[in-house]
């Protein structure tokens, strides 16, 4: 592409983001909290085209006056980005109020996949469970299975737990640890060529589907949908989005464009370590509420389902609802208030 074709393509999208640059320098005070809340918004999307456009124009090599003035801008949003917005608590409401549920949505596809990848596995076998029951000991160790029979028998005192677990708050972070790992397992894996999150999501389908078949099986559904599905709804939304993330890294491997593997793996991760920040923030959530809440015998089932069902609705309108309405800058530079 000719440099006079690049600019009259991208120069109103640079002007934007220079003004975008001179209005947020410009606020002050509760002033800039209101630039910040209503263009700040789109900020990051914004920076990361401009460089990518900075990063075009270079390889191109084209004049030293484009790559002078973009050089500038990005230097302008670097400051802007790092130095100016100390606001901790805002920059906290900015990114789950924007920059978590439109990463997701923006990635809607490969979360559509992981999805597939973690229920289908999980739909199979727990179909073939329930036509042949003894088929759980082919698919899970025989001792794993004795173990999730004591986490949930209805004479359980504490559900979900060993029966020489320790405290609430030991089990907390437990919980924390292990979810951390599957999630993490799920994205870095995707480094293999998209292989290794396809195989965490798998496996993770395939265990929850036999188990929860198993214990359906034994009588003890009761007990384990009542333990599952508070905490559920942030866990195995994490994970499944964790998997999304790596996939995407993956494709990034297989497919980079006009990029170089390298360059084209650099972007993914920069655009999915959202997504990253959003999940560890969902397992926390899900891990204080399976050691303080799901796992409490006490607590009528009746109740943990409709609390469990509020925190799906909650989870899904979230992603389907929140951050719409303020114009996005998306990676192809199309403006659609994702």
């Amino acid at each position: 592409m000719k440099q006079r074709v690049f600019e009259e393509q991208r120069s109103a999208r640079w002007d934007e983001f220079s003004a975008l640059v001179d209005r947020l320098d410009a606020s002050t005070g509760r002033r800039r909290a209101t630039v910040d809340r209503t263009a700040f918004a789109d900020f990051p999307e914004r920076y990361r085209e401009l460089c990518r456009d900075l990063a075009v124009a270079s390889e191109r090599h084209y004049s030293l006056r484009l790559l002078d003035g973009l050089n500038r801008l990005a230097l302008d949003g670097h400051r802007i980005l790092y130095t100016r917005d100390s606001n901790i608590a805002l920059r906290s409401v900015r990114f789950f109020a924007w920059d978590f549920p439109r990463a997701v949505r923006r990635d809607g596809l490969a979360v559509a996949i992981a999805t597939a990848l973690f229920l289908v596995p999980g739909l199979v076998v727990a179909a073939m469970i329930a036509w042949s029951p003894e088929l759980v000991y082919s698919v899970i160790p025989g001792g794993q299975v004795q173990e999730f029979e004591e986490m949930y028998d209805p004479a359980a005192r504490v559900l979900g737990e060993n029966r020489d677990a320790g405290t609430d708050m030991a089990m907390f972070g437990f919980y924390i640890m292990n979810n951390i790992s599957i999630a993490f397992r799920a994205y870095a894996s995707g480094l293999i060529f998209g292989l290794g999150s396809v195989v965490v999501l798998v496996q993770n389908g395939f265990l929850l589907g036999g188990v929860a078949a198993h214990l359906v099986s034994i009588g003890f559904t009761i007990t384990f949908t009542s333990f599952v599905i508070g905490h559920g709804a942030f866990e195995l939304t994490a994970i499944v989005l964790s998997g999304a993330a790596g996939l995407r890294l993956g494709w990034s491997l297989i497919a980079p464009g006009a990029r170089t593997r390298w360059a084209s793996l650099r972007q993914a991760a920069s655009e999915t370590v959202t997504i990253v920040y959003g999940v560890f923030a969902m397992l926390v959530v899900a891990a204080l509420l399976e050691a303080f809440w799901s796992s409490k015998g006490a607590v009528l089932p009746e109740i943990k389902f409709a609390v469990g069902g509020v925190f799906w609705a909650l989870v899904f309108a979230y992603f389907a609802f929140v951050g719409r309405g303020t114009k996005a800058v998306g990676r192809t530079g199309g403006g659609d208030g994702r």
